[in-house]
């Protein structure tokens, strides 16, 4: 369990109810703390233990990491083990007992002689003796064998390793009594058997005496073992992926020791661990390769090892390879040696202090472009066919690279940094120290692609490359505080690029996932952004938008409170002070205070928003020039649970018509104090805050007739998030439908893409739930209602290249939608393009911007899908290749259908990381949905087995299939399917999201069509 601590609890007082703490920041009064009590809990407390409501069992004494109690509560564990304990409860001894105590005597009986009464006694003493000895002792006293000897209580709590005797650990998680120091890793993969040979020498240091050694194994052929040069034992438990060594002397403290091991395994086929990747090339030939992905514990399957973020070590690696093809570490090649037989072994550099999911080798076929960089030599690998597509990576990594040395005031600390692209990729990319992995559509960029391809492009490799410092020179402790690395990196992302490509015109992508944020975490299934978590399962669920975009806008929102000098300075105070360390969340927010003295304690005010899960909602109420603010934790409610025990420290802030555009115009103090008249007043100003504001019925009728009168009265930020909060507040039953068709009404003058587009995701999302109940003649008026507040802007759109990414985004959004509602005037001009383009033998170019929508338009002949799966399968420009899998996708043919999931899952035509993209993409259409939900539930075990329990491809699959269910029947077969998978995948957290949005979807539903009806 992890535990909050304070010096002074005693000292916290309660925050008084249902108004603004302007004395919050003693240096900023212009950013107002705004709670109606204190929390129930000590927020900021490390002498007590916090526990976030969940429901999940957490097990007291673990996995636990204490030196000095490595056995305690064995019974805890045993539970978790699925062991038991015989014993009789007291009450059945009480009862027991009880049926022997004298009776009073009737009045209609004569009272017996004394004599009588003692023989009386007597003989039910020895009846009642009689029938308790048979009652307790074990039934095979008396059988003809006897009782066999039982086991120890010891022995009952250890698990049984795999060749029958006792594991000596109980733990999911690793003892601390010994750390590792170094690892000497030497692999061999046969890329034609898919198998690889390796071992290891681990040197370790004790830290705690011990007569064990407990680490993790996955799924390896032991061949042979040494601790200290003499041949051991290994033990393995394989339902915990531990291994272990007991010694017959304890390790002495301080001591260094050795331990080797000599292995053998088969390439992994699920995308983690050391995995076989292939592709065809342009000569249609299949060439294979092995890569790595061992976020977040996976690395085990590699090699054994102490497979924890907190157990950093160094690490040489040697890798024998093939002549044919070149190997990649994190460290540069030292040398390289000829082994004969026409293999080569390479030696990497010894390493600096990394944490194992952070190792990573690459063996293939590779071409590379390079430049040095602030010292460091700078590479983009691809395979030979797309070498012309790197420039841009190694262009955009080489700027940010040296943006971050300037900004974090620490320089990248190694010599070299590869950027790989890998065929067959699950991840989006991962950030290994030294050689970041890639799919190519998130590297690479050819002729073809648009600003916005290379905007996504921009965005991850900023995002990995932040992680070299935010993730592997200071690491989280353990993966409850995996926000650490993902928020912060995807927070540096955004502002990186803004600085360094403003061209790229980022701040509408980071404006629309934290939108994205809100909209899951406004839901019951939702988790606080450090949470507790100890399974695999566990562990690769806290991969979502909460640890990501939500860990981000927290991270803004903190910026804007301190000021974006005083932010720097804690960040760089914070890297300096555990650099090459691991962390937790109170060590970020005592960085933080050490550059700003305030009166609240960052860490106060920063863990309600960490450990408690949700965000706030204020609400205004307005009574002549007094304002009133009440804060309370929005939730949509699907079953009616609330919880009013959670309070948030929120930095308010807020413009008013008086003063409104300007960043100069944020301001927040007492209202009662200000004497001004306003007519309106907009809260979150920029929507730098992780909060959603009601305005009550008048607030929102000012704030309409506002932006009636002038659109330009607020910034688009304010006016994306205006339409954001009313459409969440519709679906909470806060506000009616009315009022949000009201606010929509001044769309017809709005030209900014942030709101266009929030609004018609908004709408899109209604659709598609009506689209999917086959109510038809609502469908038609819905799409109607569209093509009024947007028809008009949709015709206007150029079918031209367009330079602007602002632009771009809006004009393929509009026309995505006018083209999937079929309006003639957008269908007509995607088949004008798409027929320029195949008569043109695909020379005559369609912007990468519209390349989906024409594409998708195209898709629905016969002729036009069988040309574009011909480009699919011969495009190497994968942004092309992408959008042709999306438009083939799109197909309302369900043989197509049918063909492509299979192809899909099957990925030998259609590689199989592109199974969520596909499925998705078919949920879209009603013609499809269903056949995909069939197949998800046809083909589970085999989609467990490509993506892991919990995993976020996996989650993703999960929701696209499930969230447009809007009727009891879909509701009842969701839950019916999901429960009777048990451990294979039934309390994963994705699946209660599913379940609560379908129920959400149905009140709304419920709530609405007579509105729909009535106002469309």
């Amino acid at each position: 369990t992890e535990h909050f601590t304070s010096n002074h609890p005693e000292r916290r007082a309660p925050l008084p109810r249902n108004m603004i703490e302007n004395s919050m920041f003693e240096e900023e009064p212009d950013v107002v703390d705004l709670a109606k009590e204190s929390p129930s809990y000590p927020i900021d407390s490390d002498d007590v233990v916090y526990e976030p409501r969940s429901s999940r069992l957490l097990v007291r004494g673990l996995g636990e990491n204490d030196l000095d109690e490595e056995e305690e509560d064995y019974e805890s564990s045993a539970r978790l083990l699925g062991m038991s304990f015989m014993n009789r409860s007291s009450s059945q001894r009480s009862a027991a007992a009880s049926s022997y105590t004298r009776q009073q005597p009737s009045n209609s009986c004569s009272v017996p002689s004394a004599k009588k009464m003692v023989v009386g006694i007597l003989v039910l003493v020895i009846i009642a003796f009689v029938a308790m000895f048979i009652y307790f002792v074990p039934r095979c006293t008396f059988s003809k064998d006897g009782c066999q000897k039982t086991n120890s209580s010891i022995e009952q709590l250890y698990p049984k390793a795999s060749n029958g005797e006792l594991f000596p650990w109980t733990g999911l998680r690793l003892p601390a009594s010994v750390h590792p120091v170094h690892y000497e890793i030497s692999l061999q993969p046969n890329l034609t058997a898919m198998t690889f040979q390796g071992s290891v020498a681990i040197s370790m240091v004790v830290l705690q005496e011990t007569n064990k050694i407990v680490l993790h194994s996955y799924d390896m052929k032991i061949i042979n073992s040494t601790f200290q040069d003499e041949k051991v034992n290994i033990l393995e438990y394989k339902p915990w992926q531990q291994i272990a060594i007991k010694v017959s002397k304890e390790l002495k403290k301080g001591e260094i020791y050795v331990l080797k091991i000599h292995y053998s395994a088969n390439l992994s086929n699920s995308y983690d661990g050391l995995y076989n990747s292939s592709y065809i090339d342009t000569n249609g030939k299949r060439r294979v390769l092995a890569a790595t992905q061992f976020e977040p514990l996976a690395a085990r399957k590699a090699f054994p090892c102490f497979d924890e973020p907190a157990f950093k070590a160094s690490f040489v690696i040697k890798i024998t390879r093939e002549a044919e093809y070149i190997s990649l570490s994190n460290m540069p090649k030292v040398k390289t040696t000829p082994l004969g037989d026409g293999l080569f072994e390479d030696e990497f550099e010894k390493s600096v202090n990394m944490s194992t999911y952070l190792v990573a080798f690459v063996v293939a076929n590779l071409s590379s472009v390079s430049k040095n960089v602030s010292n460091t030599l700078v590479s983009v690998y691809a395979v030979p066919d797309k070498k012309d597509q790197t420039h841009y990576a190694l262009e955009t990594v080489a700027k940010l690279l040296e943006f971050y040395n300037r900004f974090f005031e620490i320089t990248y600390p190694l010599s070299k940094l590869d950027l790989v692209g890998i065929p067959d990729f699950l991840a989006g990319a991962m950030e290994n120290w030294g050689l970041i992995t890639f799919r190519e559509t998130t590297l690479l960029i050819g002729d073809h692609s648009s600003p916005i391809d290379k905007q996504l492009v921009t965005s991850v490799i900023a995002h990995e490359l932040a992680h070299q410092w935010f993730g592997n020179l200071v690491t989280m402790r353990w993966w409850n505080d995996l926000w650490l690395n993902e928020g912060f990196a995807t927070y540096m992302q955004y502002m990186s690029i803004e600085e360094v490509f403003p061209e790229l015109d980022i701040d509408n992508e980071f404006l629309s996932v934290r939108f994205k944020a809100l909209a899951k975490d406004a839901l019951n299934s939702s988790h606080p952004l450090s949470t507790k978590v100890y399974t695999p399962e566990e562990v690769a669920e806290m991969f979502d938008s909460v640890s990501y975009e939500k860990g981000a806008s927290i991270l803004l929102m903190l910026k804007a409170t301190l000021s974006k000098v005083a932010f720097r300075k804690g960040v760089i105070e914070y890297l300096k002070r555990y650099r090459g360390l691991n962390t937790q969340s109170e060590d970020l927010w005592m960085s933080l205070s050490q550059v700003r003295s305030l009166a609240v304690r960052k860490s106060e005010m920063m863990n309600t928003w960490t450990v408690q899960k949700g965000f706030p909602l204020v609400t205004v109420n307005r009574t002549g020039i007094q304002v009133n603010l009440m804060q309370e934790h929005f939730v949509l409610n699907a079953d009616n649970a609330t919880d009013h025990s959670n309070l948030w420290h929120i930095p308010l802030t807020y413009v008013s018509d008086i003063c409104n555009n300007s960043s100069s115009c944020k301001q927040v103090f007492l209202f009662k104090d200000k004497t001004e008249k306003v007519k309106w007043l907009k809260f979150n100003y920029r929507s730098d805050g992780f909060y959603i504001v009601d305005y009550g019925e008048q607030g929102w009728r000012a704030l309409i007739i506002a932006l009636k009168e002038n659109v330009n009265v607020l910034p688009h930020e304010d006016r994306a998030a205006l339409i954001n909060n009313i459409f969440a507040l519709s679906r909470s039953d806060r506000v009616s439908f009315r009022q949000v068709l009201n606010l929509l009404v001044y769309l017809k003058n709005e030209t900014e893409t942030a709101p266009l587009t929030e609004a018609l995701t908004q709408l899109n999302h209604i659709f598609m739930l009506l689209d999917k109940r086959s109510d038809l003649l609502l469908v038609s008026r819905m799409t109607t209602y569209i093509f009024t507040v947007f028809g008009d802007l949709m015709d206007s759109q150029s079918w031209e290249e367009e330079s602007s990414v602002s632009k771009q985004a809006l004009r393929s959004a509009l026309l995505e939608t006018a083209c999937h509602l079929g309006r003639p005037n957008c269908t007509n001009q995607a088949n004008r393009l798409f027929v320029q383009w195949r008569t043109s033998n695909k020379t005559e170019h369609i912007p990468g911007d519209l390349l989906k929508t024409v594409l998708s338009v195209a898709a629905q002949t016969e002729k036009g899908w069988q040309v574009l799966l011909d480009t699919y399968k011969h495009s190497i420009y994968d942004s092309e290749k992408r959008k042709t899998l999306q438009a083939l996708a799109s197909t309302q043919d369900v043989r197509k259908i049918v063909w492509i999931l299979k192809a899909a899952l099957d990925g030998s035509e259609i590689q199989t990381p592109e199974l969520p993209l596909v499925i998705s993409t078919v949920c879209r259409h009603s013609a499809g949905y269903l056949h995909a939900w069939d197949f998800v539930k046809e083909n589970w075990d085999k989609l467990t087995q490509k993506f892991s329990i919990g995993s976020f491809p996996l989650q993703s699959i999960i929701m696209s299939t499930t969230s447009q269910f809007s009727t009891k029947t879909h509701l009842d077969e969701v839950e019916r399917f999901f429960g009777s998978l048990k451990e294979r995948g039934s309390k994963m957290r994705s699946v209660q999201e599913a379940i609560e949005t379908i129920k959400l979807n149905i009140q709304w539903m419920d709530r609405n069509l007579v509105t729909l009806w009535k106002w469309l």
